[in-house]
């Protein structure tokens, strides 16, 4: 398993450079006012050709809710091997604290998009927003292929879509944007692939000292 994730994490890195890279121009003026950054539970999808017998559209859901925290769990913990080196000119608000946040303003995974970043931002005491979705295809077809995705946690993804965007918290305008499509039956549990991902994405995160 540790060899098969090694072998995803350096596919990425390697499709990591076609990933298409927004940053506005004013990113430095933020960049010099932010001091604390959130990072949101991902939105997550998984799309099937067929659901197979026995397994439930519920299942699915709580499936795409259990990866949502995975990833925003590996993105933070991505960033904090960063930031521990002094690379990045911010901090990051603690995972487990922005949630019980989230939950005390009555603000859960199902509703959160509707509250705005500048909302949301101020509920967290937070200076920006990370926020990001994941899309997984999967070409499953039988019922022992999405029994092990599901309680088993592992999977055989055909193609990942990833987009990750920051906002100002103040503005809750659109700073930083990371969009990639890796695709070829990349085989992994959903945190090894999430750590795989996320690893690509921290190395081109944008508070770097170095921008300054």
């Amino acid at each position: 398993m540790k060899f098969k994730t090694l072998i995803i994490a350096a596919m990425i890195s390697v499709l990591a450079a076609c990933a298409t890279v927004y940053t506005s121009q004013d990113f430095s003026q933020h960049q010099s006012r932010h001091n604390t950054v959130a990072i949101l539970p991902f939105r997550v999808s998984i799309e099937l050709k067929k659901i197979p017998d026995g397994v439930t559209s519920d299942q699915l859901r709580r499936a795409e809710i259990d990866e949502a925290y995975v990833f925003q769990k590996q993105l933070y913990n991505q960033l904090l091997v960063q930031y521990a080196k002094n690379r990045y000119t911010v901090s990051f608000q603690d995972i487990d604290r922005t949630n019980i946040l989230l939950e005390r303003a009555g603000i859960k995974y199902e509703n959160i998009s509707s509250s705005t970043k500048d909302e949301i931002a101020k509920i967290l005491g937070v200076d920006s927003i990370i926020s990001g979705q994941i899309r997984r295809e999967q070409p499953m077809s039988t019922g022992a292929a999405i029994f092990s995705t599901i309680f088993l946690g592992f999977s055989s993804t055909n193609k990942v879509n990833v987009n990750m965007a920051i906002h100002d918290g103040a503005a809750a305008q659109l700073i930083w944007s990371y969009d990639h499509e890796v695709s070829g039956g990349l085989g992994s549990s959903a945190e090894g692939l999430a750590k795989s991902l996320m690893s690509g994405i921290s190395r081109k995160f944008p508070y770097n000292r170095k921008n300054m």
